[in-house]
């Protein structure tokens, strides 16, 4: 049995039909791949500068920290220089002082030891 011409008619036209949806689908599918891939793209890029952003940033603090704990050791150097020289200038002094009282004594030891027969 032949099919009518107007059923064959209607069966190509609903065949036709869905074959443009597909494609139309397809196209569809298409398009939002190119999307999709696009918005990886800029979320990469995204996430790539506010990758870059935030090392600069921990790279600033680290900087500011080290600069903080080197003034912070250089003044404590400082300052234990500046005892140490004290303690010596005072340690020197009293040296000073101490030869001077003692150094009439020490020459008359001296002389008295050379003189002795």
């Amino acid at each position: 049995m032949k099919e009518a011409p107007a059923q064959t008619a209607v069966a190509d036209s609903k065949v036709s039909k869905i074959i443009k949806s597909l494609s139309e689908l397809e196209d569809d599918l298409d398009s939002l791949n190119v999307k999709v891939s696009d918005m990886k793209k800029n979320l990469s890029s995204r996430a790539q500068k506010e990758i870059d952003s935030l090392r600069e940033q921990v790279t600033q603090m680290a900087i500011k920290e080290a600069e903080s704990i080197i003034s912070e050791a250089r003044s404590k150097a400082e300052s234990q220089a500046k005892k140490i020289s004290s303690d010596g200038a005072a340690k020197l002094e009293k040296t000073k002082s101490t030869i001077d009282s003692k150094f009439n004594e020490a020459v008359d030891s001296v002389v008295s030891t050379i003189l002795k027969p």
